[in-house]
């Protein structure tokens, strides 16, 4: 069975979509606040590679780029912001119409993004000194089942 990451383009599939997003938030008012100090000239493919990682391509986010640990610190520490991660799985839903998938794989990625968002990236927000030093990148499959192991 093809990855949900094969399913959404592979590679190109992520590069588009994370793209997409990007545009989407940074042109959000509220959403755009989480960029507002600036961001890593490379966000576009380090976002690629996160989402095909989770989603069952290569490895290349934790060869080449952080940890989970890393990237769930970053959006910790920041205490709850429930619009802010509303409009921005907003973005993300408009997003993926914007890059023209479709069902299943639309609908299994909208899920993924929703639980990573309100889930695995909402887990620390009273402090960064919380993050586990250990933490995996959660693979996410085509039925919503997370598993932390590679």
């Amino acid at each position: 069975m093809e990855s949900v990451y094969e399913a959404a383009g592979g590679e190109e599939g992520m590069l588009r979509l994370a793209a997409a997003w990007h545009e989407r938030v940074l042109a959000d008012e509220v959403v755009s606040h989480a960029f507002s100090h600036g961001f890593h000239p490379q966000h576009t493919e380090r976002l690629a590679a996160y989402w095909a990682e989770a989603l069952g391509g290569p490895p290349t986010f934790t060869g080449s780029y952080g940890t989970e640990s890393a990237v769930v610190w970053m959006h910790s520490g920041n205490g709850p912001h429930e619009e802010m991660d509303r409009l921005a799985i907003a973005c993300f839903d408009q997003a993926l119409t914007d890059v023209g998938l479709t069902d299943p794989v639309r609908s299994v990625l909208y899920e993924y993004f929703a639980w990573a968002t309100n889930v695995s990236m909402a887990r620390y927000h009273g402090s960064k000194d919380a993050v586990p030093r250990d933490l995996t990148i959660p693979r996410w499959s085509w039925d919503g089942q997370v598993s932390t192991s590679a």
